[in-house]
């Protein structure tokens, strides 16, 4: 266990040292930062009375604080899920490839570790770093509403976990991808096509009467079974976020399947990673 953590830190250490990393983080705070100070929410008696934003009015309706803030947390989570997503493939493409260059992988395997404690540090590493970001973005958006309104929820917060969890499972095909091919360009890009495939998963049951009967339609309901939805996934996010009713059937069954194709897909990278010749 000693050498996962040394290699997630190492990992740690890297983002670190990123300066798009930090200015994602100072981006962050700018808008968290802009939204307090520019934001002006009237209540009274638990019910939104008007808002200001930049001194411009954008409401005087009465409504309850919970319901005039639903399409926020909504809009909210939907960025956090598909913004986080994409910006960790991006910014977390290169980690694995760096990690099995040649010469330095040659420099792990010398130490007393395990083929599985890279991986599996990197692994750590990254979605330690993902994690961080997303609780630092949800708490930040809580914060500032619960001061300002006084009404307070976790859904934001639940909702950057689901993001995490689908993170998990598209970095766990770029992870893969790694142990083939060591080129930060082809994880991203396989990242980006799980990603995808993974939002028209959701979607497979109205997307498949578009497609000609027979080997087609059978060949897309037959992959898409297998990938994990994460467009039903973004809008279970959205619903908790908003602290709506939840519109998909089951949520377990989503985060299950999720965590099955990511378990899947790294057992995969495990056994070629331990069978490679370096």
């Amino acid at each position: 266990m000693r050498g996962v953590l040394g290699i997630a830190g190492y990992v740690l250490r890297e983002a670190a040292s990123r300066k798009f990393i930090l200015a994602f983080l100072l981006g962050v705070t700018g808008v968290l930062v802009m939204l307090s100070l520019s934001l002006r929410i009237e209540v009274v008696d638990g019910a939104l009375a008007a808002s200001r934003l930049f001194g411009e009015m954008l409401d005087n309706d009465i409504v309850a604080v919970d319901v005039a803030l639903r399409p926020v947390f909504m809009a909210a989570a939907a960025i956090v899920f598909y913004g986080g997503i994409l910006f960790g493939i991006v910014s977390c493409s290169d980690f694995a490839p760096s990690l099995l260059s040649p010469g330095r992988i040659e420099h792990l395997l010398a130490l007393p570790l395990r083929r599985w404690h890279i991986l599996a540090g990197t692994f750590l590493g990254v979605m330690t770093l993902a994690l961080s970001g997303a609780l630092y973005g949800s708490v930040g958006l809580v914060l500032i509403f619960g001061v300002k309104t006084g009404y307070w929820t976790v859904g934001p917060v639940v909702a950057a976990l689901l993001a995490c969890v689908s993170f998990a499972a598209v970095y766990a095909v770029m992870l893969t991808t790694a142990t083939l091919v060591r080129s930060a360009a082809l994880c991203a890009g396989l990242g980006g096509i799980t990603m995808v495939a993974g939002i028209l998963a959701g979607y497979r049951m109205k997307i498949a009467p578009f497609l000609e009967e027979g080997l087609s339609r059978n060949l897309f309901k037959a992959v898409t079974l297998v990938l994990p939805r994460l467009s039903s996934l973004a809008q279970a996010s959205m619903d908790l976020a908003a602290s709506a009713p939840l519109g998909v059937q089951s949520l377990p069954m989503l985060l299950g399947g999720v965590l099955v194709f990511g378990l899947g897909v790294l057992a995969l990278g495990f056994w070629w990673f331990e069978g490679r010749d370096y």
